[in-house]
């Protein structure tokens, strides 16, 4: 019970930190230098530049449809950490907003220096969703949308939201010029990269190999817990000669903390092995 706390504790607390982290660079770089972000976070952009509304309160409010979605299509068990990361970045941008509001947070404002702020919206934007992303959670949003649709249509999560981000950020130009647009996407390009780094590397996934003397009850939990296919081959070990089963699957980048926590939840003694992987193309991932 207390080893099931501690890991609990060890993936919520790094979520609410990055949430926190991408909340600060919405308030401190985004909304001072209209800027714009993508997702659902810049719909709610897009509304305090229309109507002067609240990023807190915007965020919250478009999410919560998502949420009851989420949880009936693709169950509780996977929306966990999505909520709790979108409800962080909800309560951390109303903390950061009192904060403006009392002076205790000057935001960055410039009106020549774009490119600074650009820049640095990029990196705490994706440091913060890179730390969330790292532990398995997500800030609601446009990732709800991709996930039923991915599940649904078989598309590509990173092809969905790419379209949404498009989407959103294109009807900006409707309220903030076009240079601020061009900004935004060197703001989006270095965030990209760095979430990336942060999610331990560049590839575009990671290949599992794992030795198991459960190989149904592992296969079962990959395909449950994250709606992974597997191959099972029969293995012999070299020096017990022991017969076990080789488990072997692909995920996402954003996949790999929780694929070795589901695998030691069906077998504690399993070895795990993790490959790089170049490119990935079939089911899941990119198209023939």
């Amino acid at each position: 019970m207390v080893q099931r706390w501690a890991r609990i504790t060890g993936t919520v607390v790094p979520i609410v930190c990055g949430a926190a982290v991408y909340a600060f660079g919405l308030h401190y770089f985004i909304l001072p230098n209209q800027l714009m972000e993508g997702g659902v976070t810049g719909i709610a952009v897009l509304f305090n530049y229309a109507f002067g509304w609240r990023l807190s309160v915007s965020t919250l409010l478009l999410n919560i449809p998502l949420f009851v979605l989420g949880t009936y299509v693709l169950g509780w068990r996977q929306m966990v950490y999505t909520i709790i990361g979108a409800l962080s970045l909800s309560g951390s941008l109303a903390l950061i907003e009192w904060m403006v509001e009392a002076g205790w947070l000057s935001p960055f404002v410039t009106s020549t220096d774009y490119m600074l702020a650009s820049l640095y919206a990029g990196v705490t934007i994706g440091l913060g969703l890179g730390i969330v992303f790292r532990f398995g959670g997500t800030t609601g949003g446009a990732d709800i949308i991709a996930r039923i649709v991915s599940a649904k249509l078989g598309w590509s999560m990173g092809q969905i939201i790419l379209l949404l981000d498009v989407m959103i950020i294109g009807l900006s130009l409707l309220y903030i010029p076009k240079e601020k647009v061009l900004y935004t996407l060197v703001a989006v390009f270095i965030a990209s990269k760095l979430i990336d780094f942060i999610q331990e590397g560049a590839y575009a996934a990671r290949a599992f190999s794992v030795i198991t003397a459960k190989g149904d009850a592992v296969a079962a939990a990959v395909a449950s817990g994250l709606e992974r296919g597997v191959t099972l081959m029969p293995a012999v070990g070299g020096f017990s000669g022991q017969s076990r089963m080789m488990v072997y699957c692909v995920v996402a980048r954003h996949e790999i903390r929780k694929m070795k926590r589901v695998i030691r939840d069906a077998d504690p003694a399993a070895f795990i092995v993790v490959h790089d992987v170049q490119d990935v193309v079939g089911e899941g991932f990119r198209p023939h």
